[in-house]
């Protein structure tokens, strides 16, 4: 077999298949509105179609009185309970909160505090890996892309499961608990080997069962292991906002679209991971920060609001950063006027930001969010507001944690893997269809030409 060297370009003969396919390929934009194709599964309007129903997460954008919709405040539920009101409640009793999300997202209750202590010393004695698993497959062959690291590793565990296949609902449960407390491990191992094949020191940490999941990531990624309270609770507050998000958001969609074929757990998780990975959907945090970073060089006075509506109007006509069109952190599919997790994660970042002293920073996002919603109202026709969304602030605040870039996305896996796993539960109970929606053919016949006359 012939070898090409692929980190330039495609050899010429693949290079010109693939021109064959940008001509092949494109569908007229017209006939989507003739054959009223909702692209995206969403309407003109931004709606979602409507193609299942969950009692795990609802996210609430807008309400209707008299007939009227109107946006409002987003608001966002777990199990029908206002996560603002979750957290509010995990702060006034001064604990983490992210186990006790877990079990409400699962068993749709929150949990007493015999229920929440047996259950989050059922997730610590599951979060163990072998020693053969962390030499064998996640120390060999490291990739410099922990979400692709999480998708190998969690296609290697079938093998090491005993009842891969069993899709029965206790079963399926232990796959998902196990795989919410290892997934931590296997992103910090991931991210620790890849460093060490870098040439940097190699330092594992086994995790602590005394230690929350929050804290254990900090525990296992720091040399020396230590953290403050504070940083503990940001990172503990990110992972109960990055829990769940509804049946409709891309990689939940996955899990529901992949289980409903029957096959096991880890395929399906799997699948998710692939999802979570694009930076339309989890890596949109890095392109935030990116996005900061290349501001931060062009705007010389950052408490200058014309210069900084002059940046983000570059950004907008394809001038600035990445030529993209688009300032990251700002719109979201369904909130319009608020997303509740930036709402909630933003008191709490302005106070990490004076504990790292970086509150000039915390104040540039601050005046970006605000002008953003501005500018973009200016420069674009839009069919609804524009807000910050979770993404805005979280990437910042791993930042001040001294989180890799490399681990953005993989924290926002650990976090929604609680999601997932509660839309896989339910699918299997209330599913007894393939999920498999239409596509419609628009290419014309054509006659089929012998060899000979081609």
């Amino acid at each position: 077999m012939a070898r090409y060297d692929y980190s330039e370009a495609a050899c010429p003969l693949i290079e010109e298949l693939a021109e064959i396919c940008k001509e092949e390929f494109p569908i007229n934009p017209d006939l989507y509105t003739k054959y009223d194709v909702k692209r995206g599964l969403r309407d003109l309007n931004g709606k979602g179609v409507l193609a299942g129903l969950t009692y795990i997460g609802n996210v609430v954008a807008s309400k209707t009185v008299d007939g009227v919709t109107t946006p409002c405040e987003g608001k966002l539920y777990y199990r029908g309970v206002d996560v603002e009101e979750l957290v509010a409640g995990f702060i006034a009793d001064g604990r983490l909160g992210f186990e006790e999300t877990v079990y409400l997202l699962l068993f749709g209750k929150l949990p007493n505090q015999k229920q929440l202590q047996d259950f989050t010393s059922l997730l610590a004695d599951l979060r163990y890996l072998p020693s053969v698993f962390t030499r064998d497959v996640i120390m060999k062959a490291p990739s410099d892309n922990m979400m692709n690291t999480l998708a190998k590793c969690v296609l290697a565990l079938y093998s090491y499961d005993q009842c891969a296949n069993d899709i029965s609902i206790p079963n399926v449960l232990r796959q998902c608990l196990s795989l919410i407390s290892l997934f931590p491990l296997i992103s910090v191992y991931g991210y620790q080997a890849y460093n060490f094949k870098a040439g940097e020191s190699l330092i594992i940490h086994q995790p602590n069962p005394k230690l929350s999941l929050a804290e254990n990531i900090l525990y296992m990624l720091r040399p020396d292991s230590k953290f403050t309270p504070l940083e503990a609770k940001l990172l503990d507050l990110a992972l109960v906002l990055h829990a769940e998000h509804g049946g409709g958001n891309n990689s939940t969609f996955t899990v529901h679209v992949v289980s409903s074929s029957g096959t096991d757990t880890y395929s399906a998780i799997a699948a998710a991971l692939g999802s979570l990975k694009g930076p339309k959907h989890g890596g949109a945090n890095i392109k935030v920060c990116q996005m900061f970073d290349d501001l931060m060089k062009h705007v010389k006075d950052w408490e200058d609001e014309e210069e900084i509506k002059n940046y983000l109007r570059s950004l907008l006509h394809k001038e600035g950063f990445d030529h993209s069109g688009l300032i990251y952190g700002m719109g979201h599919a369904v909130y319009s006027i608020s997303d509740p997790r930036a709402r909630v994660f933003k008191s709490f970042v302005q106070k990490l930001s004076v504990e790292k002293g970086r509150e000039k920073e915390y104040e540039l996002y601050a005046t970006v969010e605000r002008l953003a919603s501005e500018v973009i109202a200016s420069e674009r026709k839009i069919y609804k507001g524009v807000c910050a969304n979770v993404d805005f602030y979280s990437g910042f605040v791993y930042r001040m944690l001294g989180l890799p870039e490399e681990l953005f996305t993989p924290i926002f896996a650990i976090a929604r893997i609680a999601g997932w796993s509660a839309h896989r539960i339910e699918e299997l109970i209330n599913s007894n269809k393939i999920i498999r929606p239409a596509y419609k053919a628009v290419v014309d016949a054509r006659y089929y030409t012998p060899m000979a006359e081609r």
